[in-house]
């Protein structure tokens, strides 16, 4: 088996150079200690490609730079594929150096000349390969034929090793002068400067008059597309095909089964999946446009602009992406957390990203904007992803009167080029979110389905009135809790209980339980503003059970259980007055 390793600088292009030579089995790999994820895939059986994280060195400052590191010393490596920017080429051949001094064959391979070009930076590809003593290969993104030659050089095997270049180099400053020197001969610069295309975006985009402006206004624009535009409106064909057509014509023919069957079939499974399976719309056009911003460079643009925000509260634009993360899901958000340096502001993060409103809580969301909220669907999104926000702002805020602060470290980050987003690449991130959530659904919710059908179905004599069930008997054991934030009757209760097992159960159960086309049913147990009061105790309340097992493992079990019950506590205060004040306001009871 041949082993090449892919490493480059971040934001190289080096995904997308990945993703196009390594055709077969991809997968994503978690190294055990920092769960940063490094990617593996083939070109053929013989043939395995190891894609690393984006690194600038080899001095191990970082746990990013520690997993190659690791990987190269435990492992047998056969050839190193150095990505490299073209754009960028004085800053990312620091790396390439180090990389010589590993003493194992080696291929660089150059992108983005066509942004080089466009920037007055013209490489002698030739020159350079003969200064490094290495292959060098130009890589068009649009030219098929140089992934076919890129794939026949690895085939080979015919590897060929560095020249030893850094013996005499012991300061950073003597390496960058000797990359001045080796780029002299290799490098030629246009005469007049010519302003490169992402200079005059970011005169623009990181204006200090317009830059809060346009970022509140992008966030604004992802609104409209997934609730008003695209999302929503694909979501309601969905939720037609499968209540005003689908289980109509599914109760027909069932027509002759025993009802017991027929129930589990219609009443259990398909109303609890459908229920949640109407929002896959939603979900795959918000997480198209995350990925699309994310993949075109804004993003890094964004955490910078939030770093001296966020600092107020405590942390800094590190804890961004995390966050952000979190409003896909708290599994990635935490472990994207574990990597802060800083262990305050790791664990300050850490107990924040639950309150964002990750994709799972979206459907139960959507189901009450759409029954109680019609014509203003987008008005309570927007003010249940800020009020996670701002509760999360909140409580950052006591967190740094608590724990002691270390001085202010500013958030320092490569702000990348910006490019139009691959196609393929977007369809893969897009699809990888999509593909997770359908999982769900026919795992997680269609167990739960069942499930919930069951005990709301029988108790200990048999199948009875869903009153005298099992799960009613539960229900009513906790409901008392909840009567105080005016949802307090059994079903609800028990689909907050289901809720722990993901917070799309919830949809799932209230389909259950409440049976037929939710639109419809649901009207008779909750008044908008009951309504309201619950989709704010789903916002907040305790995480799901991966959430859970996840911040176990990665922060331990004190702040496991700080999450639980501050979350919860957290939750039934806020929920209790925007209850009681919205009923004493609105309806003077």
């Amino acid at each position: 088996m041949t082993v090449c390793a892919l490493i480059g600088n971040p934001n190289v292009g080096q995904e997308t150079f990945f993703n196009k030579i390594a055709e077969l089995q991809q997968k994503s790999e978690e190294d055990g200690n920092s769960k940063i994820q490094k990617q593996e895939g083939y070109i053929d059986k013989n043939t395995k490609i190891v894609a690393f994280p984006g690194i600038y060195s080899l001095n191990t400052n970082s746990k990013t730079e520690e997993i190659f590191n690791n990987y190269i010393a435990k492992n047998k490596v056969d050839l190193i594929i150095n990505v490299v920017n073209a754009a960028s080429i004085e800053r990312n051949l620091y790396l390439t150096l180090q990389l010589t001094e590993l003493n194992i064959p080696m291929v660089l391979i150059l992108t983005m000349l066509d942004k080089a070009s466009k920037n007055g930076i013209h490489i002698d590809s030739g020159m350079l390969s003969n200064a490094l003593g290495i292959p060098v290969i130009i890589a068009d993104k649009s030219d098929k034929d140089t992934i076919a030659h890129i794939h026949k050089y690895i085939k080979s095997n015919e590897f060929i090793f560095p020249k030893t270049l850094t013996k005499d180099l012991h300061t950073e400053k003597d390496t960058y002068k000797y990359i001045e020197q080796l780029l002299s001969s290799c490098v030629k610069l246009d005469k007049h400067k010519i302003e490169k295309p992402t200079e005059i975006i970011d005169r623009i985009v990181l204006n200090k008059y317009l830059a809060y402006p346009l970022f509140i206004g992008i966030i604004y624009l992802i609104f409209k597309i997934v609730f008003s535009w695209v999302g929503t409106p694909l979501s309601d064909i969905l939720r037609s095909l499968l209540f005003d057509y689908t289980i109509p014509l599914l109760n027909k023919l069932l027509y002759y089964q025993s009802p017991w069957f027929k129930s589990l079939l219609i009443d259990g499974i398909l109303s609890g999946i459908s229920s949640v399976l109407v929002f896959l719309p939603v979900i795959l056009t918000l997480f198209s446009l995350l990925s699309f911003l994310e993949d075109s460079g804004y993003m890094s643009r964004a955490a910078f602009l939030m770093d001296r925000i966020m600092y107020m509260g405590g942390v800094s634009g590190k804890s961004f992406i995390p966050m952000i993360l979190g409003f896909g899901c708290s599994v990635p958000a935490l472990m994207a957390a574990k990597n802060i340096e800083d262990k305050r502001e790791r664990n300050i993060t850490a107990l924040l990203i639950p309150l964002m409103s990750c994709n799972a809580k979206l459907p139960v969301y959507m189901l009450f904007a759409t029954i109680f909220f019609q014509g203003k669907e987008i008005i309570l999104l927007a003010f249940m992803y800020s009020t996670g926000v701002i509760l999360a702002f909140l409580l950052s805020l006591i967190l740094k009167l608590l724990v002691k602060e270390k001085d202010y470290e500013p958030y320092i980050d490569e702000l990348p080029e910006y490019t139009m987003p691959d196609s393929k690449l977007l369809f893969i991130h897009t699809w990888e979110k999509g593909k997770g959530f359908l999982k769900k659904i026919g795992t997680i919710i269609f167990s739960m389905s069942i499930i919930t059908w069951v005990l709301s179905n029988f108790n200990l004599h048999g199948m009875v009135n869903i009153n005298e069930s099992f799960l009613a008997f539960i229900g009513k054991l906790i409901s008392p809790v909840f009567i105080p934030l005016g949802f307090g009757n059994w079903q609800n209760s028990v689909s907050l209980l289901t809720g722990l097992m993901g917070k799309e159960v919830i949809a799932g159960t209230l389909g259950v339980l409440y049976g037929g086309n939710l639109s419809i049913t649901i009207t008779e147990y909750f008044s908008p503003m009951s309504a309201l009061s619950f989709v704010i105790f789903i916002l907040l309340y305790t995480p799901c059970a991966s959430t859970i097992i996840t911040m176990k493992k990665e922060f331990g079990t004190k702040m496991t259980l700080i999450s639980i019950l501050y979350q919860f506590a957290a939750a039934w205060v806020v929920s209790f007055l925007f209850y009681n004040i919205g009923m004493r306001y609105f309806y003077g009871s």
